[in-house]
Order: C-alpha cells, then sequence, then structure tokens
C-alpha cells in the first residue's frame, strides 16, 4: 500500500466529496457530512479561496484520510494561525502514520504561507484519545474551554 497526500484545488470536487463522506464515517455523522453537501460552485470557489485548505490521503486515488484547515489572518501582528477543523482517517487506515502526515504536510504548508502556529481541537470522550495521544506527541497541550454560541438570525443586538 502506498498513501499518497495532495492539497486539493477548484477542480478537485469529486475527491472532495470522497473526502467528506471518509470525514461522515470516521465521525458516526454521514448525515452531517453527505445530506446537504454544497453545490459545485461553492465547493470550487471554497477550493479555491486563499483560507481554506483541503489535504486529502489517498491509497491508489480512493480518499482514505484527509484534513480540512482555515488559514486565520490575526490583527495583533503581521502573521497567521491554522485552526484545523477536521481531521480523519478511515478505520481501516488508522494506526498507519497517515494522520501524523497529514500534519506534517500541513506544518509546511502553514510555513510556506508564515503561520506561527497550528490549532486543532480534541473532544475529551473515550473516542479521541487515539487522537489525543497523537496531538500531544506532535504539539503542546493548552487547557481551554470551547463555547458554541448560536446564531439567531431573526434576532439584531441593540
Amino acid at each position: 500500500m502506498t498513501i499518497t497526500l495532495q492539497q486539493l484545488d477548484a477542480w478537485d470536487i469529486s475527491l472532495f466529496e470522497e473526502l467528506m463522506t471518509v470525514f461522515g464515517e470516521a465521525f458516526d455523522e454521514m448525515d452531517t457530512y453527505t445530506h446537504m453537501r454544497p453545490g459545485h460552485e461553492y465547493v470550487e470557489n471554497l477550493l479555491a479561496s486563499n483560507h481554506f485548505i483541503a489535504l486529502v490521503a489517498m491509497d491508489n486515488k480512493k480518499a482514505v484520510g484527509g484534513l480540512t484547515a482555515y488559514e486565520l489572518l490575526k490583527f495583533e501582528q503581521e502573521r497567521s494561525e491554522i485552526y484545523i477543523y477536521d481531521l480523519a482517517v478511515a478505520r481501516e487506515y488508522r494506526r498507519q502514520g497517515i494522520a501524523t502526515a497529514l500534519l506534517q504536510q500541513m506544518q509546511t504548508i502553514a510555513a510556506e504561507r508564515g503561520a506561527y502556529v497550528l490549532i486543532i481541537e480534541a473532544d475529551t470522550g473515550e473516542e479521541d484519545q487515539a487522537a489525543i495521544a497523537l496531538y500531544r506527541k506532535l504539539g503542546r497541550e493548552e487547557k481551554v474551554l470551547h463555547y458554541d454560541i448560536p446564531v439567531e438570525i431573526s434576532r439584531t443586538v441593540k
């Protein structure tokens, strides 16, 4: 088995859709990742943008893992940070160094863009313990709280 990594561009829509299926299966959230997929024009614009990065790990042109990330330009200094939004590897391909290779490739991309740090979150539940072990091996752990604040479109702030 030879795993290759590829950074997606605007013409890789079908490969991006394969990656979303990998995410859905890996996170046990198929409905989230497959039910209301964005249209091709939306995905093309997303993949062509300067602020979104998608990497795919492939086994013989089949998506078996990947990550998505956003580059966030900072305001306090002329630099950026990369926020890794999703990182997953298909179950049958885990524990083979694919996630590590994806993160190392992201480090290279981040350095090329002038970013100073990669940020990634992990749930504290039992299902994320392997991910947490990997992140601890590669980086520094910070204890933070994360809050989801709902957006109510009909409500205006005064």
